[in-house]
């Protein structure tokens, strides 16, 4: 099935970039450089202006289906989702996964209705138990700098089959330590753009790619 291969896919990737920026045709170039520096799985935010736009776009250059060893191969996704319309309008554009910054199960049960992942933004041993009843694979753990990476093991004492990906405060310095405490992978935000956007040269995040597809495979022992 489609949906358990593009998890298995942001699982591999390891990193999930969110992409934030003033314009689709901005957020799309910042897609590409991340690409180009090894992060295979893209989140764009619906904060980004006309960002369905640049969702089809991507998903026109880039294919999920393709040769992962191939320049066209990447995970194209939606972010910032707060309602299953919105859902159901990045999916319709090509987004292949959804991520929401809280638990919302009719956004929950209408990606289950098209077969696309959705990781909602989780805090509490409820809310992560509640996402698992309605079938999601992997929870967003956010805003991920309110914890420490201990937090995992502690959440996977009572809930041992929960896959978590931390979003928020996740850094080169700190990505070891959530990986080695069992997330399954990481979004990384404004810390992979923030320099591309402050001097205008987003090739800065080409290079901060590679840096954290490095500090992942060192992390993973790969």
């Amino acid at each position: 099935m489609k949906k358990h291969r593009i998890v298995q896919q942001i699982v591999d990737a390891g990193v999930v970039a969110v992409l934030r920026a003033d314009s689709a045709e901005e957020v799309a170039e910042m897609a590409r450089r991340a690409i180009k520096g090894g992060i295979k799985a893209i989140e764009i935010t619906m904060t980004v202006p006309f960002a369905l736009r640049a969702i089809e776009e991507l998903s026109r250059q880039y294919s999920s289906a393709a040769d992962p060893a191939s320049d066209s191969y990447a995970v194209i996704g939606v972010g910032t989702v707060l309602d299953p319309e919105t859902a159901r309008a990045a999916i319709m554009s090509g987004a292949e996964f959804v991520v929401a910054p809280a638990f919302n199960p009719d956004t929950i049960k209408l990606c289950n209705r098209y077969a696309i992942p959705v990781m909602p933004g989780t805090m509490t041993i409820h809310e992560i138990q509640s996402a698992l009843e309605l079938g999601v694979d992997v929870v967003k753990l956010f805003p991920g700098n309110l914890f420490q990476p201990n937090i995992i093991s502690a959440i996977k004492g009572p809930l041992p089959q929960a896959n978590i990906m931390p979003t928020g405060g996740v850094s080169l310095d700190n990505l070891k330590d959530w990986i080695k405490a069992g997330a399954v992978a990481v979004g990384i935000g404004s810390d992979l753009t923030k320099d591309a956007v402050k001097t205008g040269d987003l090739t800065l995040i080409e290079r901060k790619s590679a840096a954290y597809i490095e500090a992942f495979r060192a992390a993973k022992g790969l």
